[in-house]
């Protein structure tokens, strides 16, 4: 794993550090439980997804136009990792240094950005399947450039770390599903909609009827079992990194089970972490039982 020289570069993963710690959010990033040599690495990559995910959510911005800066914020990218030069930009300039020093796949870059590009265009699901497609493109990518930023390659663990990527992504949105509504998104699929009975004429009036609680509570059934698949690359990893993915495994699990508890009320309140819960984290940590691969 490469440290980080002096220099320009330097200052380019401070602002990228500095991004990170401004949007702390409920699965910490860079966090100080990583290695000290992977937190600027893991903060370059925050950064890059930060500012497209930034584009992305311009609301008042055309969509064309968002999509057009998305483009070029990518091809620049691009151009950074071969030529280390052309970068004009702080953040592109560490992102691609760590893609090069750390032999990163731009195509796990590609894909962030093809999802938060599909944000600005589909705010309806129509499958599991169509989610899915969007998780494996806007949530997966991260969990591999982690490994690969750790040193990892290995196909169970990316599998595993999918499939957390992919329960944690889950979770967000069925918590965020009062304030996604309101900006015009539903990610819980169509046909657990129909299935259930679920009518966003409903929610236009200010209800959360039981047919979406309903819907909810399948949509948490589908989501518990990737967390269960996302145990082994908690365990497959060492020292810090175990501890710190170990820890965003039992946030996420704890912020399921608070949606599964308060499922009725997510159009108005949107449940989250708070001082309580750590006591209750720090036991499950102590408690936790490796899982055999």
């Amino acid at each position: 794993m490469s440290t980080v020289a002096a220099g320009p570069l330097a200052e380019a993963y401070a602002a990228c550090e500095a991004l990170a710690r401004a949007h702390y959010e409920n699965f910490p990033v860079a966090s100080m439980l990583l290695p000290r040599a992977m937190r600027p690495h893991v903060a370059a990559v925050y950064a890059f997804a930060r500012r497209a995910d930034d584009m992305a959510d311009e609301g008042r911005t055309p969509a064309p136009i968002r999509r057009a800066e998305l483009d070029t914020w990518l091809r620049r990218l691009h151009a950074a990792v071969e030529s280390p030069a052309s970068a004009d930009d702080l953040m592109l300039m560490a992102t691609a240094n760590s893609i090069r020093v750390l032999d990163l796949p731009l195509s796990l870059f590609d894909d962030l950005v093809s999802a938060f590009a599909q944000d600005t265009k589909t705010t309806r699901y129509a499958s599991w399947d169509d989610v899915l497609d969007y998780c494996r493109r806007s949530a997966n990518p991260v969990g591999r450039l982690v490994l690969r930023i750790a040193g990892y390659r290995d196909d169970a663990l990316d599998r595993s770390s999918d499939a957390l990527c992919t329960a944690l992504q889950l979770t967000n949105f069925w918590q965020d599903f009062g304030r996604d509504w309101r900006a015009g998104r539903v990610y819980l699929p169509q046909e657990v909609q129909r299935a259930c009975g679920a009518a966003e004429a409903d929610l236009a009036s200010g209800r959360l009827t039981p047919p979406w609680s309903a819907a909810i509570a399948r949509a948490a059934a589908f989501t518990r079992p990737l967390f269960d698949e996302g145990r082994l690359v908690c365990d497959g990893v060492r020292g810090r990194l175990a501890i710190d993915l170990r820890l965003t495994w039992l946030g996420g699990a704890r912020i399921l089970e608070r949606v599964e508890q308060r499922r009725g009320e997510l159009l108005h309140d949107r449940p989250a972490l708070g001082v309580g819960d750590a006591p209750v984290l720090v036991w499950r940590a102590v408690r936790w039982t490796r899982v055999q691969p």
